[in-house]
């Protein structure tokens, strides 16, 4: 495992003119601690995807700097960062079956100090290999065992002479009697077999992609970043090519592997269910920026503006524009006391305009009080286990959540409750959480 930090991050892209800049990253501020599960959550074309490519290696950053353990990787290719990537079309190889898709990383499992294409390292450089891997084991917390076979694996590749890979991979089709198994393949059909028990795939191994569903697919995506032991899991909306059964499950199946194996996780999804439910912590993105960074539950009580409030939350939160008045906010349909706790919060903000937010779930029926608002229902959601009603009022309309056994029908007036203990107030101007 490793922690990843990014610090002052920009990425631009040239523009179609010659002084023109598209400018789709900046100031971002990223500290991901050894072994958490963090969330990059944020609508399309917020950014998230594009800090997942350049954190791979797979694009340039413009400005800034990004670590993986106590390594700068700013200039290191992919491959060099031992880092695994989960992509959201699976980009699994067609040709191979899924036990070679699972081993196809660690055959070409690179070897600090022997570049592409040159000749085996000599024992005493391999030694050296086990000496790197082990004490990249023992940092990581590893077990005893699984130190041993890290080191035994990278050694193994790296005396591997050239004529064994082509022996390995002329014969690799044969009946199992006629194969030749050097000893990098034995331990690489060791680990293979290892991941596919973890992801319960083990028999699908001789099997084609074409020949997969949906869900066996990612699994094998998942199974071969497993397979190659990162320090760090980027994946990249790996569920939204699933349906809503399946994801569920592969939610909760990735979920408990990262505990498991305990390898820190970055994950991009536009899903603030997929956030709210995998994340240790969640940053929230818009317009190329981090607008908070937050445990899930943190974020759902205490947005720090109001883009995050808007964002995480279904239904969405209701606005509405009010003014503060001694203590209270004054709106043309009601005019809501507020607990004292909002007095200092206030004090700057007294016969100004603010903007009051409130959750469906914290809107009740009520009855006619000057504290309540009356409203017209004009659309009713009724999902069994509870019910929504939008309802206008005025110019505004609200969703409020009801219980299913509440008899309310299509055009009612009714009288609207707001729970002062659960509202949100925000600056119009700047659009920041105000206390």
């Amino acid at each position: 495992m490793a922690a990843v930090s990014i610090e002052n991050l920009y990425k631009t892209f040239p523009g179609q003119q010659a002084d023109g800049e598209t400018t789709v990253l900046r100031r971002i501020d990223l500290e991901v601690k050894d072994g958490e599960f963090m969330v990059l959550v944020g609508p399309s074309g917020c950014g998230k995807s594009t800090l997942l490519r350049l954190l791979a290696g797979l694009e340039g950053i413009t400005a800034g700097q990004i670590r993986v353990g106590n390594r700068t990787v700013n200039d290191l290719p992919p491959k060099q960062r031992d880092i695994a990537m989960v992509f959201q079309s699976y980009a699994l190889y067609p040709h191979l079956t899924v036990y070679d898709n699972l081993a196809f990383g660690l055959r070409r499992m690179p070897i600090a100090g022997q570049a592409v294409g040159s000749t085996p390292l000599t024992d005493r450089s391999a030694a050296s290999v086990g000496e790197r891997s082990r004490s990249r084991s023992v940092s990581r917390g590893e077990t005893a065992s699984t130190e041993t076979f890290e080191w035994g694996l990278e050694r193994a590749i790296a005396t591997t002479h050239w004529w064994e890979k082509g022996l390995v991979a002329a014969t690799r089709r044969l009946p199992t009697g006629l194969r030749y198994v050097s000893e990098a393949e034995r331990r690489i059909d060791q680990r293979v077999t290892t991941v596919a028990k973890m992801l319960q795939m083990d028999a699908l191994l001789d099997r084609y992609p074409r020949q997969l569903s949906g869900g066996q697919k990612q699994r094998v995506a998942l199974g071969r970043a497993m397979a190659r032991n990162p320090q760090v899991f980027l994946m990249d909306e790996p569920l939204s090519n699933l349906d809503a059964k399946l994801r569920t499950e592969t939610r909760a199946q990735i979920v408990n592997l990262q505990r498991q194996l305990g390898i820190t996780t970055i994950y991009v999804t536009h899903d603030q269910v997929e956030a709210m439910t995998m994340g240790d912590r969640i940053a929230v993105m818009n317009q190329g920026q981090i607008q908070q960074v937050a445990a899930p539950l943190e974020l759902y009580r205490h947005p720090a503006n109001r883009f995050v409030a808007q964002f995480i939350g279904s239904p969405t939160m209701n606005f509405l524009p009010v003014q503060v008045s001694s203590g209270s906010l004054v709106h043309s349909g009601f005019r809501l006391l507020l607990p004292l706790s909002w007095k200092g919060c206030l004090q700057s903000y007294e016969g100004r305009p603010v903007l009051l937010g409130v959750r469906p779930e914290h809107l009740s029926l009520g009855q006619s009080t000057p504290e309540n608002l009356l409203a017209n229902v004009v659309h009713i959601e009724a999902l069994g286990s509870e019910t929504y009603l939008t309802v206008r009022f005025g110019q505004d309309q609200l969703q409020v959540k009801v219980p299913p056994d509440q008899a309310v029908g299509l055009g009612d007036e009714v009288w609207v409750a707001i729970t002062t203990h659960q509202i949100h107030l925000f600056d119009p101007e700047t659009e920041q959480a105000i206390g």
